[in-house]
């Protein structure tokens, strides 16, 4: 399989046409290897419009909802990010591409151990690899200038945007199959953030969340 013409094609006819025209964002994803981050069943289709299964209810994200996310991001050099579910490490490297340092938790250990060995055989350093549940928030390196939770939630409990550095950025994917919403939230001021609905997908739900503490948009 010609793997760089397959990655080609990936951009043209579905990256960009969702949208995606940043090109740092596309620069990126041309250059990591998405290939070598998908399970070996499923290496063939590493760049098909199709949710990868990871195992433990986890999937890869198509590749054009993650490049508009990255996108959405709107990540600095400088900026250090949360994401919430690691799973095969692939958008944390997409992450770690353009933003200073990345902290990643995933509840399944075999994803964080998995992840760290495929990150380090493309010589990317800059991420910091935990287990643990962070369904309800993951302060321990706070504040975050962005978040990004890798699995839907009915809504998005307010430890997340307390989280966030001043002008901080969230992405979110909020609502019940098959109706849900990436949101994002941006922390203005201490005590403000701005909300905003970027488009409709569906993805698993993040497991453990509990609603009865959940932030409403």
């Amino acid at each position: 399989m010609d793997f760089e013409l397959a990655r080609r094609n990936m951009i043209e006819s579905q990256i960009r046409t969702w949208e995606v025209l940043n090109n740092d964002v596309l620069e990126t994803i041309a250059r990591v290897k998405r290939e070598e981050f998908v399970p070996a069943a499923y290496r063939k289709m590493a760049f098909a419009d199709f949710q990868i299964p990871l195992g433990n209810g986890e999937v890869m994200w198509t590749p054009k909802l993650e490049a508009r996310i990255l996108q959405e991001l709107d990540l600095r050099p400088a900026d250090k990010v949360l994401e919430v579910g690691t799973g095969s490490g692939y958008f944390t490297a997409l992450l770690a591409s353009l933003a200073g340092h990345v902290f990643s938790v995933d509840d399944v250990a075999e994803f964080s151990q998995s992840a760290k060995a495929k990150l380090a055989a493309h010589g990317i350093d800059n991420v910091t690899l935990e287990t643990g549940d962070a369904a309800r928030g993951w302060d321990f390196h706070a504040a975050y200038d962005a978040i990004v939770i890798t699995g839907s939630m009915p809504r998005l409990p307010a430890a997340f945007r307390e989280a966030l550095a001043i002008n901080g950025r969230l992405i979110a994917i909020i609502g019940e199959s098959p109706v849900m919403n990436a949101k994002r939230v941006t922390r203005v001021a201490e005590h403000a953030f701005e909300e905003e609905d970027l488009f409709e997908t569906d993805v698993p739900a993040l497991r453990n969340v509990e609603e009865e503490r959940a932030f409403v948009f």
